[in-house]
C-alpha cells in the first residue's frame, strides 16, 4: 500500500493500526499519525493535531461531495469535471472566508 512513496508523515486512522503497516512506514522514514485501536496491549503515541488537520481535510471532502453531480461524477467530460469541483471549492471557500 506504501510501497515506493516517499512522504515525511503516514496519516490514516484507526482501521489501519495494524503492526505491518507501522513497520513499513517506519522503515520507510515516515513518522506514523495513527491512533492506536482500543484493543492494543501498549498504546502507541500519535501527533494528536496532524491527526485532527486530517480530519478537516475529510470534511472537505465530504462537503464537495454533497453535490451530486460531483459524488456520481455525471459530467462527461475531465474539463467539466473539474470545473465543477473548482466551482464547488470556490462555494464551499466563500462560505468559510
Amino acid at each position: 500500500m506504501i510501497e515506493g512513496i516517499e512522504a515525511q508523515t503516514l496519516i490514516a486512522d484507526k482501521g489501519y493500526d495494524t503492526n505491518a503497516i507501522v513497520a513499513m512506514a517506519r522503515e520507510a522514514g515516515m513518522e506514523v499519525v495513527i491512533p492506536p485501536k482500543s484493543n492494543r496491549k501498549t498504546l502507541r503515541d500519535y501527533d494528536r493535531y496532524l491527526y485532527k488537520l486530517r480530519h478537516l481535510v475529510e470534511n472537505a471532502f465530504l462537503r464537495i461531495k454533497e453535490w451530486r453531480g460531483i459524488a456520481t461524477r455525471y459530467a462527461k467530460r475531465a474539463a467539466s469535471y473539474l470545473a465543477a469541483v473548482q466551482f464547488r471549492c470556490a462555494i464551499l471557500w466563500a462560505a468559510i472566508s
